[in-house]
């Protein structure tokens, strides 16, 4: 990830870090989604190169942030708030990948005047979020090769992710605090999305299992 900063502030006594990857152009903020970090937009940043600024934040409870008391709706769009604040941005555009994407469709309809364009990846206005895969995630592992191979097929989408503790090898995010959060973001968020007044893209892949064509065309 050359060419970035990583930075960090705090709120109520809590970290939020995230990374700046620069550029003099229009500022994209970006919010990843479960199991990731900010770190995966960096090739969206190359991509864009100097002509944007790209800043990603690490959402609490992942990456480098601090684990929260909470994961609702209510904190997720707070820290957004605190970040451009932190950033001293009256306005940005938004990104936002499946827990991003309704973290940032949420913060766009409860702070209109802040936010002038929204991109939501493979998130619809009603989340019907299935456990089992967070729930078969092993927490620790004693090396990497045997958290690789507990994770079979799973690790290379995982391993941006891997971190080393003195415990072991596990994950930038807590598997519980994980589970917490994916039943805090199940639901009807209709209000949210019909809210929102800005200009919004909404992209979903092929193979999709998080947002349903038939959802998306809606």
């Amino acid at each position: 990830m050359a060419g970035h900063v990583r930075d960090s502030f705090e709120v109520s006594g809590r970290k939020l870090s995230y990374l700046d990857f620069g550029g003099a152009g229009p500022v994209l903020v970006a919010l990843h989604g479960h199991f990731s970090e900010g770190a995966d937009f960096a090739p969206l940043a190359q991509r864009l190169g100097p002509g944007w600024r790209v800043l990603a934040l690490d959402q609490r409870g992942h990456g480098e942030s601090g684990r929260a008391g909470d994961y609702e709706r209510s904190g997720y769009v707070g820290d957004v708030a605190d970040f451009l604040d932190h950033l001293d941005l009256a306005q940005a555009i938004l990104v936002g990948h499946s827990l991003g994407g309704v973290n940032a469709y949420q913060f766009a309809a409860r702070h209109p005047d802040r936010v002038t364009a929204l991109i939501v990846e493979d998130a619809g206005a009603v989340c019907d979020i299935d456990l089992t895969f967070a729930k078969q995630l092993p927490e620790r592992a004693a090396t990497r090769d045997e958290l690789v191979e507990k994770l079979g097929r799973a690790a290379p989408y995982l391993e941006r992710t891997f971190r080393q503790r003195s415990e072991g090898w596990g994950f930038s995010f807590d598997v519980p605090d994980t589970i917490r959060s994916q039943q805090a973001l199940s639901g009807d968020h209709w209000h949210d999305w019909l809210a929102v007044r800005c200009p919004t893209l909404l992209i979903r892949g092929t193979r999709s299992d998080k947002l349903s064509a038939r959802h998306a065309a809606i």
